[in-house]
């Protein structure tokens, strides 16, 4: 059930992120009056920015059901103890010295 979760909120996080960047700003309706009025026709007589602001609206409320029900479904599950968390148990193989003066085979 985890995964299932999990591949619908990156679905939905890539969702909301290409609406986003479809969207124009406030400043881009100066576009529209000199000429480029036409692009808006594609979405309906009412315009991509209605459009668009309600699915980016659904698809945060998703994001977010989806993250709260990630956070809690995930809160009660214990991590798997991994080796170096635990340092209290001595090694068990011994470390390597450097070698002496005298081991070296080139020393002055």
């Amino acid at each position: 059930m985890f995964e299932v979760f999990m591949v619908m909120y990156l679905l939905v996080a890539l969702s909301l992120i290409g609406l986003i960047l479809i969207q124009h700003g406030k400043g881009a309706d100066m576009g529209a009056a000199f000429g480029a009025g036409a692009s808006s026709t594609v979405f309906g007589s009412a315009g991509k920015g209605n459009f668009l602001t309600k699915t980016t609206t659904v698809l945060a409320v998703v994001f977010f059901v989806l993250s709260i029900v990630l956070g809690r479904y995930t809160a009660g599950q214990s991590s798997q103890v991994d080796a170096w968390q635990d340092l209290s148990v001595p090694m068990t193989e011994s470390v390597p010295t450097l070698p002496t003066e005298n081991e070296i085979p080139f020393g002055n």
